[in-house]
């Protein structure tokens, strides 16, 4: 960066356990969620929204006469505030026996660090009646029937065999289903991988994108599989503010519960833009910082914000590698961003939709990353690896030209940029 260029004073951001601290032009623009105004804790929100449940009886009628109660919560990967929401309901679900399934998705099985992260103080009583669901385990599945999309439903049986489920899930942005939350908990939560596979390959459709849902293949194949569910279904969803505090809790019916969270998340979420940047430096926060698959979701938000021909910066530390390796594979036995397109054209496999969305970004604008991975794996996805996150913005501005602007997304994976 030119020394001619103003700096403002050194700005801090999350990076795996710490923070990183880099110098920027004065005129960088700071884009995070919107402030929203809350009465009361967390526990008071949460309290709040069971002892006033939308379409449904309340919390402890809804559990009258359960003989197999069952409790779907998210994984490590997730931010929601499980331990909180147990820390409310946790003696009302002991009481009535219910067990525990992690809903994985296709997700590798949490880590005994992650699961004392989901469940928190409530972690020493529940830990031995959950599990983990896993995806690719045939013997653990019941086939459901198919939704008007194709999708083959495949269910944990555990699922089936309940006559009461709890979901506890946080609503946010998501890069292809819309939002987060809701109907996700059984499609993908506790769906086989062929299912999940089957849902995931209409991403590739140009309707499916943050924040959309009525429009969405994915989001509609999603509620589709909802139908299949026959057991009651009571549902906590929450949404977060940039500290990751909770800001809303809904609770109720499934379908409407997970609507007024997503209101609220995208007032948080939804962000105005008067402009496109030349330089966008998008922050996957923990825990959506595990690996690229997850960090990704940071890519495609942050290239919103960036100028045709610009540069996004993605600061993530991967500490756990890329994920899953198809989307991996696909893209570094590509030529060029075109070729994978084409390629994923020619046949889909789960994954292929992550592919998708790199690819799309790589095509218009150049990509960087700050992580613990190496130059090698990065450049599979058509990602330069920057050794020093300071060099790279500095280089970035300098080859946009004098005037370049610049802006920080504080919280990438969550905050979804609208150009006005």
């Amino acid at each position: 960066m030119p020394t001619s260029l103003r700096r403002i004073m050194r700005i801090d951001l999350p990076y795996r356990n710490g923070n990183l601290g880099i110098e920027l032009p004065d005129d960088t623009e700071i884009i995070e969620p919107n402030e929203k105004k809350v009465p009361g804790s967390p526990a008071e929100l949460i309290r709040q929204a069971i002892e006033k449940p939308l379409d449904s009886p309340g919390l402890d009628r809804f559990f009258d006469g359960a003989e197999h109660p069952l409790a779907i919560v998210n994984d490590g990967t997730r931010p929601t505030p499980t331990s909180a929401v147990l820390d409310v309901v946790g003696d009302r679900l002991a009481a009535c026996g219910a067990r525990f399934i992690v809903a994985t998705g296709a997700h590798r099985a949490p880590t005994e660090d992650e699961y004392r992260f989901i469940f928190g103080k409530s972690y020493g009583r529940f830990r031995g009646k959950t599990e983990a669901h896993d995806a690719r385990d045939k013997a653990s599945l019941v086939f459901c029937g198919s939704t008007r999309a194709g999708t083959p439903l495949w269910l944990n049986r555990r699922v089936l065999e309940a006559d009461r489920i709890l979901v506890i899930g946080s609503v946010e942005p998501h890069y292809f289903a819309g939002y987060t939350g809701g109907r996700k908990a059984f499609l993908p939560g506790v769906a086989g991988y062929e299912s999940i596979q089957a849902n995931h390959k209409l991403a590739l459709e140009p309707q499916a994108h943050s924040l959309a849902l009525d429009e969405n293949p994915v989001h509609r194949d999603l509620e589709d599989a909802l139908s299949h569910i026959e057991a009651s279904v009571f549902s906590i969803m929450t949404v977060l503010d940039k500290d990751q505090q909770v800001v809303c809790c809904t609770a109720g019916d499934l379908r409407t519960s997970f609507r007024a969270a997503v209101h609220a998340a995208k007032e948080v979420f939804a962000v105005q833009l008067r402009r496109r940047f030349d330089v966008v430096i998008s922050v996957a926060r923990s825990p959506m910082d595990i690996n690229l698959y997850q960090a990704q979701k940071a890519i495609d938000n942050g290239a919103l914000a960036v100028a045709d021909g610009g540069v996004l910066i993605l600061v993530a530390s991967c500490w756990d590698g890329i994920g899953d390796r198809a989307y991996l594979d696909l893209l570094g036995s590509a030529s060029s961003p075109q070729d994978a397109l084409d390629r994923i054209a020619a046949g889909y496999k789960l994954g292929y939709h992550k592919a998708a969305k790199i690819a799309e970004a790589a095509k218009r604008i150049r990509l960087v990353a700050y992580s613990e991975l190496d130059g090698e794996t990065l450049k599979k996805a058509f990602i330069e690896k920057a050794d020093s996150l300071q060099e790279s913005i500095d280089t970035a501005l300098t080859n946009r030209g004098p005037g370049a602007k610049v802006a920080i997304l504080s919280d990438g994976t969550l905050t979804v940029p609208i150009v006005e």
